[in-house]
């Protein structure tokens, strides 16, 4: 007799995909110490979708929030993994840390010429592709025994309203009731009817330009979205924030009950760069101890965005940081 939902033939088929007997046959336990601990899959955004699920399986890692580029087809890297998409945070390295050389003015209408013709590959790709692609990558977490937390897509002033809906049809096949948008306040006002008319939360993610009034980072910023509907929330990345100049302690402990989901990571204060855990000034541990504290039921997701060599071990560096804080 086989529990939680497997039956002798899913089983079969999961012994022989290599997966260990305690994947095959529970969900992996996301709590350490009472707080929920997950991973932004954009932590792993140099793998495949696969290769990101194995990651999370083996370094024991229970829940994730899903980014779109493992979803969306990406071209692959000549090492044969895959590239991040093209203006993606981090693709090309994590802000503040390092550059290109200046480009020449051809160079950038070609770049502009060949991002042009990749949004519309995208966006094609997005209002064509069955519903039925979305529902089977559910079932690959299903499988592995991980929470599918929620979905990163992000909506911008580009995106059409067909594409906004979208995202929502999306959200529904995949199983989840939370969309999380690195968006515009322009964005978020045509987002608004769709998440009333979906009732699916989208939480707005925020980084740390403070001097674009269309970008969120200022908590006045996230204040003007959670007035435009009821379903709107907050992303809340404690990295971005504190680089931005603001404590992500007391914004918690005032609007808990609108987070649906932090983004961990360390930075350096006044908008410095990404660091690894513990080298930076975001107070990571105090923000967990709060949790546990509180017992809120807020997700804390792993965000590996700094410089390192290899992504699993970096994650897996940092989850032991949150089971030491925690501690």
């Amino acid at each position: 007799m086989f529990t939680n939902g497997v039956s002798r033939r899913d089983f079969g088929k999961l012994v022989l995909a290599g997966l260990p007997l305690s994947v095959a046959m529970a969900q992996i336990n996301p709590k350490v110490h009472g707080v929920r601990i997950g991973v932004q899959s954009y932590s792993f955004r140099t793998l495949s979708l696969d290769d990101a699920i194995k990651a999370m399986t083996d370094i024991g890692i229970g829940e994730c929030e899903l980014f779109s580029g493992h979803v969306e087809p990406r071209p692959a890297a000549p090492s044969g993994g895959m590239r991040p998409p093209q203006g993606a945070p981090g693709a090309g390295g994590p802000p503040g840390q390092g550059g290109r050389p200046p480009m020449t003015p051809e160079a950038r209408e070609e770049m502009r010429k060949r991002q042009e013709e990749a949004r519309a590959q995208t966006r094609k790709w997005r209002l064509e592709t069955s519903l039925d692609h979305f529902k089977g990558i559910r079932k690959k977490f299903d499988t592995a025994g991980i929470k599918l937390q929620a979905y990163n897509y992000s909506f911008n002033d580009s995106f059409t309203d067909e594409e906004i809906d979208r995202g929502f049809q999306m959200a529904q096949a995949l199983g989840v009731k939370i969309i999380t948008a690195s968006s515009t306040i322009k964005a978020a006002q045509r987002v608004a009817p769709f998440a009333d008319k979906y009732k699916i939360t989208v939480a707005m993610h925020g980084h740390s330009n403070l001097t674009d009034p269309n970008e969120f980072a200022k908590p006045e910023s996230f204040e003007k979205a959670m007035a435009m509907s009821k379903y709107f929330a907050v992303n809340l990345d404690i990295g971005h924030f504190f680089a931005a100049g603001f404590d992500p302690i007391p914004y918690l402990e005032q609007h808990h009950a609108r987070i649906t989901n932090l983004h961990l990571k360390d930075r350096k204060k006044d908008n410095g760069p990404n660091t690894p855990w513990g080298e930076g000034d975001t107070p990571i541990k105090q923000v967990l101890q709060l949790l546990k504290k509180k017992k809120w039921d807020i997700p804390a997701n792993i965000e590996y965005e700094y410089r390192g060599d290899d992504a699993v071990a970096e994650v897996r560096k940092c989850f032991q940081y949150c089971k030491d804080a925690l501690a």
